[in-house]
């Protein structure tokens, strides 16, 4: 697996903060189209989930306790320790906390601004705190898996290792995002704007890592 060049970097960056923007000025403006779209896949999947009892409660438990933001904070929170003890990677460290306490700035930052309400159901299966756009889980995971694959990338990791990571790294960010539709707490935007704004924060904080190596 080969990570982008610094050009790439710059140029994908520049490429997910204009889609997040755009994303972001729709939901502001609250345009038709998008709310439409918004609205009639999360009846749908509400649906889904009033009916699919089981499923509702396995991806309660996914939401709630595997892919929960504290969870993954602890991951990268173990990945910094990992880093200090085996590697006296000080700075590695530092950056991979800076990063992280970036994401959750901008995640937080951008809920207050827009203070989108959450879906409302007559039947809840779930329910959620503080405004939804756009989704801490959505973008909790994509920075963590992100910047942890990077890491992994770094320091050389073996085939084997690295595709696993990658699989359980894909599985877990859209997996997340799935779940929050599913039980009816996001809507599908908020959900696509935590990725972006995710893949932007790492594309960033490489980006950043790779201008000071330099």
């Amino acid at each position: 697996m080969h990570f982008p060049t610094r050009p790439t970097v710059l140029q994908t960056g520049a490429t997910l903060a204009l889609c997040s923007a755009l994303l972001l000025t729709l939901v502001v403006v609250e345009w038709r189209p998008l709310i439409d779209a918004d609205e009639r896949i999360a009846r749908t999947t509400h649906g889904w989930a009033v009916e699919e009892r089981g499923l509702t409660h396995a991806f309660r438990i996914l939401t709630d306790w595997v892919w929960d933001p504290l969870t993954l904070r602890l991951v990268c929170a173990a990945a910094m320790v990992w880093l200090v003890w085996r590697r006296s990677a000080w700075w590695t460290a530092l950056w991979l906390a800076a990063t992280c306490a970036l994401g959750t700035v901008l995640q937080q930052t951008l809920k207050a601004l827009v203070d989108r309400p959450r879906p409302v159901w007559p039947d809840p299966v779930d329910s959620a705190h503080y405004a939804a756009f756009p989704s801490g889980h959505a973008m909790t995971a994509t920075v963590v898996c992100g910047l942890l694959l990077w890491l992994l990338h770094d320091y050389g990791a073996g085939r084997a290792v690295w595709r696993t990571a990658m699989v359980v790294a894909v599985i877990s960010v859209v997996g997340v995002g799935l779940t929050r539709v599913w039980l009816g707490v996001h809507w599908p935007s908020d959900v696509l704007g935590g990725w972006m704004l995710g893949a932007f924060v790492v594309t960033v904080a490489v980006g950043a890592y790779e201008r000071r190596r330099v």
